[in-house]
């Protein structure tokens, strides 16, 4: 089956403000599809790469009640670039497979609208090449680090450890069929979305009278 809908990657930096932007496009009607929320289905106590990050980390990343301590576990990925790479070969593979699965519903269930799949490291693993297309979420550099520190409440050198640890988010833009500038305020980001959104939905339309 051809899938009718089309499948846009959504992504940009750490404390870029993707999130705002994927809440925005939920409201339109697109499907949302969390790799955050695919994520954490895949290391809930009992699946297996609960088993194997825990064999690879330590006991010590775990609450008392068996549920990874992410916040445990961040600190070791952020800080030890070889740590990130093992944690991403655990999940990747099972993040890939629950995404799989979610879009076999939506083939079955014949949807034609827009489904975005929001993801923070979809460009270094290769997987917005699957897109349709890929919108990329940036801001400057200066309100990254202020956001995060706030968000996380993180001092300002741990932030500037946790961007400089993923891909700069200008690079990321390079790749972009549609950028969103989140560096203003949150009314300007609204309106940049949707803006983004009627270009993708005229993608959306010009991809049926193709297929027709």
């Amino acid at each position: 089956m051809t899938r009718r809908f089309l499948l846009v990657g959504l992504t940009g930096g750490i404390a870029t403000g993707k999130s705002t932007v994927a809440e925005v496009f939920r409201r339109l009607g697109c499907v949302i599809i969390d790799a955050d929320g695919l994520a954490r289905e895949v290391v809930v106590p009992g699946a297996p790469a609960h088993d194997d990050i825990v064999a690879a980390f330590g006991g010590g990343i775990l609450r008392p009640d068996g549920t990874l301590d992410r916040q445990k576990l961040g600190a070791i990925v952020f800080a030890v670039p070889d740590a990130k790479k093992r944690l991403e070969a655990i999940t990747h593979p099972r993040i890939r497979e629950r995404f799989a699965e979610a879009l076999a519903e939506l083939e079955a269930r014949d949807f034609a609208g827009i489904v975005i799949f929001d993801a923070p490291v979809m460009i270094e693993s290769g997987n917005y090449t699957a897109m349709d297309r890929l919108v990329v979420v940036v801001t400057d550099a200066a309100t990254q680090a202020r956001r995060l520190t706030a968000r996380d409440a993180v001092g300002a050198a741990e932030a500037e450890q946790r961007i400089g640890s993923q891909m700069p988010v200008a690079e990321k833009a390079k790749l972009a069929d549609y950028v969103i500038d989140n560096s203003g305020d949150r009314e300007t980001t609204i309106a940049e979305a949707r803006r983004v959104h009627a270009a993708l939905l005229a993608d959306l339309k010009a991809r049926g009278r193709a297929r027709d």
